[in-house]
């Protein structure tokens, strides 16, 4: 029998024990009206339990049941005060702690290389960024993270600022010194928010950095789906009551879909419940992880372990530059030729991912994938010329989405405010927000980027002859 340790869930198989006769969405009324290719998709159970708006199932914008519940459970075991559940993915959790602690005008420290969801949160909450340099490894060629003395920097430059938003850990598992930086935001009277999206699992390993909400983080937006067991699209927002609760509430309700999928929810519930029978799965994946990264280094193969920060070894980035292959050569090879996915590939690298789902036979494959690889003469990656200013938006990012805009060329674009945003991947770290000046130094680098060739994304025009500004 099921236990109550998983109410969501308890809730659902209650539901569709009672055999109701269903005239109520979903149209496809418990997968009898479900098309082949979706019944090949779901069980018969799985279908029976696809239902939302149910009083007995709960609301997730007033939970008052089994989500509550849930949520108090997620909390405690992620020692957070209290938890929202997300449907919407780590985009709407990081719009929803920006939009429901920042009000119009309002300062706030964000790193360069900060996803998407947070400028689309500053548009939200007519906020103000204020940018910070992040270190870069001129080895690897990737984005490191923003370091204790940037932090000081900046809230001297700006003491005025209401919230510090970090990237902890990033992608490549680079964390900050949370903890430090806290002290620091909360001692300037700062909130501190985190995207901890690659983090969820933190909580649950000595040998891993610590986690956001262990840290001193007043909000920290997880992607329980990323490297934990709940489905894609399913993310957990913790919360201290260091912030206004009701009002994050609030946020993360005008944000969330008004039908949640009620198996993305259960597989939230579930996630919980997994971790909370076996937390000892996260120290077997890093333990498999140190024992990957050695044979690798003993095969030759270079793997990134940064100085100076805390890191996650559940990021496996291998350097494939010394090997002759860039980072999407590689990607191409090992998926087409050997049928091995990474995570992601850059000018240099490709990044896996070993999780509680991994064990000595996956890890084995990927090496020996790996040792297949192809040789070649060494490619010389020259890295980006980074600014190490910290430098504030001239308008909000919600002032520049309103504004009328006009293309004009870059060479003639000096003084104006950018209207889009410019970024060569790799390495992803934006040189030009919306809502900051174009000054012949940014116009330089770009240039520089266009001749070394790296993709550039946010822009309309590709070529970036001509660059999107406020008219």
């Amino acid at each position: 029998m099921h236990n109550n340790f998983c109410p969501i869930v308890d809730a659902m198989k209650k539901y569709s024990a009672d055999k109701v006769l269903p005239f109520h969405t979903p149209g496809h009324k418990h997968g009898r009206g479900a098309h082949e290719f979706l019944r090949e998709l779901l069980t018969d159970e799985g279908f029976r339990q696809e239902v939302s708006l149910m009083d007995e199932l709960d609301d997730l914008h007033a939970p008052h049941s089994c989500i509550r519940d849930a949520q108090i459970l997620a909390a405690k075991l992620w020692h957070a005060d209290e938890t929202i559940f997300f449907v919407n993915g780590t985009t709407s959790a990081i719009q929803a702690m920006i939009f429901g602690t920042l009000k119009p005008n309002d300062l706030i420290f964000v790193p360069r290389n900060a996803h998407r969801s947070v400028i689309s949160g500053l548009i939200l909450s007519g906020a103000i960024p204020i940018f910070l340099p992040v270190e870069f490894d001129t080895e690897f060629n990737l984005p490191l993270n923003v370091t204790v003395a940037t932090v000081e920097r900046a809230i001297k430059k700006f003491p005025q600022a209401k919230a510090l938003l970090l990237v902890s850990p990033n992608y490549y598992g680079v964390s900050a010194d949370v903890q430090k930086i806290s002290e620091l935001v909360h001692a300037a009277g700062m909130s501190l928010l985190v995207d901890e999206a690659h983090g969820a699992h933190l909580q649950f390993s000595d040998e891993l950095p610590i986690s956001a909400p262990d840290a001193g983080a007043d909000l920290s937006a997880q992607s329980t789906h990323k490297i934990l067991g709940s489905l894609t699209q399913t993310s957990m927002l913790q919360i201290k009551k260091s912030v206004d609760v009701e009002r994050v509430k609030r946020a993360a309700s005008l944000l969330q879909t008004t039908s949640p999928n009620q198996i993305l929810l259960a597989s939230l519930d579930i996630a919980r419940l997994q971790l909370e029978q076996n937390p000892a799965q996260i120290q077997s994946a890093v333990e498999l992880s140190k024992k990957l990264r050695g044979q690798l280094v003993r095969n030759g193969f270079k793997i990134f372990t940064p100085k100076n920060f805390s890191f996650d070894p559940t990021k496996v980035t291998v350097n494939v530059s010394t090997r002759g292959l860039t980072g999407a050569e590689a990607e191409e090879f090992l998926r087409h030729e050997l049928k091995i996915q990474c995570e992601l590939s850059d000018a240099a690298n490709v990044l896996f991912l070993l999780t509680f789902a991994d064990d000595e036979s996956t890890a084995a494959k990927l090496i020996d994938a790996l040792k297949l690889l192809p040789v070649r003469e060494p490619i010389k990656i020259s890295p980006p010329n980074l600014s190490k200013e910290i430098s504030r938006a001239k308008l909000s990012p919600r002032e520049t989405f309103y504004a009328p805009t006009i293309s004009v060329e870059l060479k003639n674009s000096v003084g104006k405010i950018c209207a889009e945003e410019v970024t060569f991947y790799p390495p992803g770290i934006p040189l030009l927000m919306h809502g900051e000046e174009i000054s012949a130094e940014i116009i330089e680098r770009i240039e520089r980027e266009k001749i070394s060739g790296g993709k550039v994304f946010g822009v309309e025009d590709s070529t970036l002859h001509t660059i999107k500004i406020v008219r």
